[in-house]
């Protein structure tokens, strides 16, 4: 009986979950539809409510919005907006903190979470997964040696939370696996092997690592 019943929750775990998520976030988009006038609203002009029709315009409008702002006029309409935000003195703090993070995380110049690195934490010995997040600037920059990386040690199995550290490169190990990969066996805490890790180097081995790191004191 316990056989049978982890091997059903072992089908059901991940398809409910799935469901659950999807419906929250399709729930969530369908609430764009309250920015719409009465008169127009779907539910007013068909007289019942499509469920997901929110999340349609919503992907529509950042499509479409996408598509604008790639041509000449939508950049300079752009400008115009982040100038007008940041004259507001409230908004523009949390505008401008917000478009750097998700201009670093998701634009096409960023170089957040594009690459994975081995390094020894929390201590000489131990190794984890992590991410490369950029290079110090600014004041850090000036007071840090040359070659310092800034990387992102995620916790397991939650990877949205983790440590943020500065170390140099020779004390990390390039990895040739995907992103999705190393979030993958950080997720699962290492159960899951990685048969698409890239050339499978040992870290121990020099292709495509970098050198045994050193000590320091």
């Amino acid at each position: 009986m316990k056989k049978h019943l982890i091997t059903g929750l072992l089908i059901w775990v991940p398809l409910v979950i799935t469901v659950w998520v999807l419906h929250t976030v399709i729930n969530t988009l369908d609430q764009s539809l309250l920015l719409i006038p009465s008169q127009w609203h779907p539910d007013t002009l068909l007289g019942f409510h499509v469920w997901g029709l929110g999340t349609a315009l919503a992907f529509l409008a950042v499509l479409v919005t996408g598509m604008i702002a790639s041509n000449l006029l939508g950049q300079r309409l752009v400008r115009l907006w982040e100038h007008a935000l940041g004259r507001i003195p409230v908004v523009r703090q949390i505008y401008t903190s917000v478009k750097q993070v998700s201009d670093t995380l998701l634009g096409p110049s960023g170089q957040a979470f594009r690459k994975a690195v081995l390094v020894e934490y929390p201590r000489q010995g131990s190794w984890t997964i992590a991410f490369v997040t950029g290079h110090p600037s600014g004041e850090l920059q000036c007071h840090l040696p040359d070659d310092m990386v800034n990387v992102y040690v995620p916790t397991t199995p939650n990877p949205t939370s983790g440590f943020f550290l500065m170390m140099p490169r020779s004390a990390m190990r390039e990895l040739e696996m995907p992103v999705d990969a190393a979030l993958k066996h950080i997720i699962s805490m290492g159960s899951l092997a990685n048969d698409d890790s890239g050339s499978g180097a040992h870290p121990s081995g020099t292709d495509g690592v970098t050198t045994q790191p050193t000590t320091t004191t």
